[in-house]
């Protein structure tokens, strides 16, 4: 997930994904061990992409100023 797509996240949609990714890399490794070869990518992946929410939910805490919760846009019918 690019940097800009997570910015666009809410800090309650971020501290969710944040909670998951944990166990999803749990699984990963374990069908690694089990023989797949292209888990190795998605778990770098998941690396990162944990480590970019991580940075935002800490922007956001550190200077909610500066760095505020997106707004989300409702479309008129």
């Amino acid at each position: 997930m690019r940097a800009d797509k997570v910015r666009e996240l809410d800090s309650t949609e971020l501290r969710k994904q944040v909670k998951e990714i944990p166990e999803q890399m749990f699984r990963l490794r374990f069908q690694m061990s089990m023989g797949q070869a292209d888990g190795l990518t998605k778990l770098r992946g998941m690396k990162k992409d944990r480590a970019r929410m991580l940075t935002v939910l800490t922007e956001r805490a550190l200077h909610p100023d500066t760095a505020p919760e997106p707004v989300s846009k409702k479309r008129g019918k």
